[in-house]
């Protein structure tokens, strides 16, 4: 089945009003007006408007870092999916790793994020992966599967198909190191397998796995032509055009 790449950056705290309008801007104008590929921008919360405005009209989408699973209520400091939908976010990462581990985000934490993006028409990008010890105790696809079924926890398969799962390795983001290919694909197989018993094998074909931790225009082809690797989550190299942009057309038309 054909799954279309999706190559999302995420921009972490990083970028101002003027400089990252600009930054989408560049992105527009390499991506072009018809791009192989699904092109995302997630930047901070406070600037999703200014980047919105900088994109609209184009082919390249806007998404957002994290939501609060509320409606409307006393949550200082927060923001929810019909907030996220009223700027033109169609993405919402969920269950980076950074959240989970500075913000002590858990997987129960993550499904009722889930559950309240899908009810407010958004598509989660829902992170998973292991650490360094974890890998090198060979736990990682134990690890892995624990996070995908809390986090995946109530979803039922007439809407698991619309999701995106990414894989982000802990001891890749950030660090320079990026898993091979060969382990990267390892994992998005293992994953696959799993949501097809959860769900279904024809659902489990339908749902794209990125593959975050690293990525960088010199190996993202070799990443990204793996059978089971859907795109990218990429965090560092999302911040200059050139970087995103190679990154973007390193990656094969789906």
């Amino acid at each position: 089945m054909s799954r279309r790449i999706l190559i999302a950056g995420n921009w972490k705290m990083n970028m101002r009003a003027e400089s990252g309008a600009s930054l989408a801007k560049g992105i527009v104008d390499a991506v072009g007006k018809s791009p192989a590929v699904e092109v995302v921008l997630c930047p901070p919360s406070l600037y999703l408007s200014s980047v919105a405005d900088a994109v609209a009209g184009t082919p390249v989408e806007l998404g957002a870092q994290n939501l609060y699973a509320a409606e409307d209520g006393a949550f200082t400091g927060e923001v929810n999916a019909s907030m996220l939908t009223d700027v033109g976010c169609r993405f919402v990462i969920l269950g980076h790793s950074e959240r989970r581990q500075l913000m002590g985000e858990t997987d129960a934490c993550v499904a009722k994020k889930l559950h309240a993006a899908l009810a407010g028409n958004l598509v989660p990008i829902v992170c998973v992966g292991e650490t360094l010890e974890q890998r090198e105790a060979d736990d990682t696809e134990s690890v892995i599967e624990t996070q995908i079924r809390g986090s995946l926890e109530g979803l039922d398969e007439a809407r698991a198909a619309s999701i995106v799962v990414a894989y982000e390795p802990v001891w890749a983001i950030g660090t320079g190191k990026t898993a091979s290919k060969e382990q990267a694909e390892a994992v998005h197989a293992f994953i696959r397998g799993l949501l097809g018993k959860m769900f279904s094998t024809e659902v489990a074909e339908q749902i794209r796995i990125q593959y975050g931790g690293s990525v960088k225009p010199g190996n993202a082809e070799e990443l990204l032509s793996q059978p089971n690797i859907d795109g990218a989550l990429v965090g560092g190299a999302s911040l200059k055009v050139d970087d995103f942009a190679g990154i973007i057309q390193a990656a094969p038309s789906a």
